[in-house]
């Protein structure tokens, strides 16, 4: 594909303010006795290598990463009440822009019908996935509301982008709510609104599971059931009454909708204790 040189004007500036770039002109300016840019550029090369080799990642950090604390993928388990605050966090530093989403942006448009959707579209995926494996590489677990405020993306367009991305390479990314619920005794639940939040269709859960038709559909069922009435304001005593299922079915489900829905007030009741263990 070609490049305009309006956009590549527009655009290459971008990542020009990186460490390298500052060097050379450092060494432009102060070392003019070099007198060959080809020597200055090895030179800063040279440079740039000691410092990764004597820096680590964590030390420093290159063009177009950020800094964020996430959930901490220690083995930690989700549980009744307890708060995003309550879990451990771990600092990571996130690959967000890199040199080849710049250069993209330098290329002519495609002219072919939504062929600019299905590049911005492709694009958004390709840092989604690189957002969502970096932090798991680091030891941390992104949700979908950390990765659309990352991309300044909705919630449901990253819903969308997940299961594209599972559509065409079959691969499970390691998300929060999913991570969470795979302890040494995960829910039958869990696993299956898991891949079902990811986008995964409910014919596909039933090979990836081993679970038949019947209870897939039956707990996705019940699990948009939930979801929707927690929308609509409804209080853990009223979602039962209404779905005449227990407060234990319900407190699993309101897990449930709480991780994968961050930005949704769920009150999740604690479990009472037997009056008669008091006594």
């Amino acid at each position: 594909m070609s490049t305009s040189p309006a956009l590549k004007d527009r655009y290459e500036s971008i990542p020009k303010r990186d460490f390298k770039t500052a060097l050379v002109r450092h060494l432009e300016d102060e070392y003019g006795i070099l007198r060959s840019r080809r020597i200055i550029l090895m030179l800063a090369d040279d440079i740039e290598d000691m410092v990764g080799e004597y820096f680590p990642m964590k030390s420093r950090m290159k063009f177009g990463d950020v800094v964020w604390y996430t959930t901490a993928d220690d083995g930690q388990r989700v549980s009744y009440g307890k708060k995003t605050e309550d879990y451990n966090v771990k600092q990571v530093i996130l690959p967000l822009i890199i040199r080849n989403d710049i250069e993209s942006r330098m290329a002519y448009k495609d002219k072919s019908r939504n062929g600019n959707y299905r590049k911005n579209k492709q694009r958004d995926i390709k840092t989604m996935v690189r957002l969502i494996k970096s932090a798991k590489e680091q030891g941390g677990l992104l949700s979908g509301a950390e990765v659309s405020v990352l991309m300044n993306r909705s919630l449901s367009t990253i819903g969308k982008y997940l299961k594209a991305y599972h559509e065409e390479t079959g691969e499970i990314l390691p998300m929060k709510g999913y991570v969470l619920d795979q302890g040494s005794n995960p829910t039958h639940k869990g696993i299956i609104i898991s891949l079902y939040e990811q986008g995964v269709s409910p014919s596909d859960i039933v090979l990836k599971t081993g679970h038949n038709q019947e209870s897939v559909d039956r707990y996705i069922k019940a699990y948009d059931q939930v979801l929707q009435l927690t929308r609509n304001h409804h209080g853990a005593e009223s979602i039962c009454e209404i779905l005449g299922r227990s407060m234990h079915t319900v407190r699993q489900y309101l897990r449930l909708v709480k991780n994968f829905h961050p930005e949704m007030l769920v009150d999740i009741p604690g479990k009472v204790k037997n009056p008669g263990a008091e006594n």
